[in-house]
């Protein structure tokens, strides 16, 4: 299942749309960068109890996760592994369109205290920089209309 995290947005510090993974196997959250210019964009992986984060419990996940990046896709489509870490910033590279994918495994949030959502965020960049993101996600039970993720 896709479900879409941020629709394309310029330079500003961004949260995605959080999804619930009470029932998904494994999430990836794949971020695209159109970068124009030199300023880097900082991109973290947060957890909540909630999509609609009502309690406002919005933290960074504790645990690393593995991230992959291409950081020019217009020169390749291969991506390298980066080390395990629970945020990634891009290249100060101008004129490149980047992915970077954080591969989330539900059983890694702190699921003691009821964290099963997450969200994407990225820090503040230039103006000109545009950045998306969407969640890939394997579902536990195959069917025809899989589970919601967007309402808990």
């Amino acid at each position: 299942m896709e479900v879409n995290a941020l629709c394309p947005q310029a330079g500003a510090a961004l949260t995605g749309d959080y999804v619930c993974l009470k029932n998904v196997n494994m999430a990836w959250v794949v971020v695209t960068v159109y970068q124009d210019t030199s300023d880097t964009v900082a991109i973290t992986i947060e957890q909540a109890t909630d999509v609609s984060n009502s309690e406002s419990d919005s933290t960074a996940i504790t645990n690393v996760v593995p991230i992959f990046a291409n950081q020019d896709c217009a020169t390749s489509d291969a991506f390298t592994r980066q080390t395990d870490a629970v945020s990634f910033t891009t290249s100060a590279d101008d004129d490149v369109i980047k992915k970077i994918i954080f591969q989330i495994d539900p059983a890694l949030l702190d699921v003691e205290n009821n964290f099963d959502c997450i969200t994407v965020k990225t820090g503040a960049s230039d103006a000109t920089n545009l950045t998306e993101a969407h969640y890939l996600l394997d579902m536990k039970y195959k069917q025809e209309t899989p589970p919601t993720v967007i309402t808990d």
